[in-house]
C-alpha cells in the first residue's frame, strides 16, 4: 500500500530539475547585479550568462518531468526572487525567458521523443539567441554583448549536452526515468 502512495522517482527528478531551473534564473540574474560584465573568450559577457545557458537544459527537462506549466511557473518564481537582486534585470530575464519559452515549445516539443538529446542542442540554441535579443534590449538597450552571451550560453548547451548523453550512455537505475 505503501508503495502505491509513494510519488514516482521520476517526480523527485521532476522537482529537482524545477529547483535548479529556478534557481538558475535567481544567479544569472544576481550574478549580473553583483559582477556587471566580465570577459570571456575574449568577450564582453553580462556575468550571469553562464547560469542562463545551463538553464535552458534545465528547462527541457523541468517540462519532460512536470510538464509545461511548471516550466511556466518557475520561469515566473525564478524573475520574482531575481526582482531580490535587481529589478530591471529580473524584468528583462523574465520576460525573455517566457519568450525563450515558446521557442523552445516549438523547437524541443516535436523533436524530443524521436531525439533527446538533439532536441535539446537545438531548442537551446534557438531559444538562447532569441532570449539573448530580448534581454540585451530590455536590460541594456543594446545588443553589444550579443556575442559573448551567445558564445557563453552555447558553451554550457555543450558542457550540458554531453553530461546529457553520458548519463543516457551509462543508464544508471535511478537517473533512467529522468533523463
Amino acid at each position: 500500500m505503501r508503495a502505491l502512495l509513494r510519488p514516482p522517482r521520476r517526480h523527485w527528478w521532476g522537482i529537482a530539475w524545477l529547483a535548479g531551473y529556478i534557481g538558475t534564473i535567481f544567479a544569472a540574474n544576481w550574478a549580473l547585479a553583483t559582477f556587471g560584465v566580465l570577459p570571456l573568450f575574449g568577450l564582453a559577457v553580462p556575468a550571469g550568462t553562464l547560469f542562463a545557458g545551463l538553464a535552458f537544459t534545465l528547462r527541457d527537462l523541468t517540462q519532460d518531468t512536470l510538464g509545461r506549466v511548471w516550466t511556466v511557473t518557475a520561469i515566473l518564481v525564478g524573475a520574482m526572487l531575481s526582482a531580490a537582486a535587481s529589478p530591471q534585470f529580473a524584468l528583462a530575464s523574465g520576460a525573455a525567458f517566457l519568450f525563450s519559452e515558446l521557442a523552445d515549445f516549438l523547437v524541443y516539443t516535436p523533436i524530443r521523443e524521436r531525439h533527446f538529446l538533439g532536441a535539446v542542442l537545438l531548442s537551446n540554441t534557438a531559444g538562447l539567441v532569441l532570449d539573448s535579443v530580448l534581454f540585451l534590449v530590455l536590460a541594456f538597450g543594446t545588443l553589444d554583448f550579443l556575442a559573448g552571451q551567445v558564445v557563453g550560453k552555447l558553451s554550457m548547451t555543450a558542457v550540458a549536452v554531453v553530461v546529457l548523453g553520458l548519463l543516457r550512455w551509462a543508464r544508471p537505475a535511478a537517473l533512467l526515468e529522468a533523463v
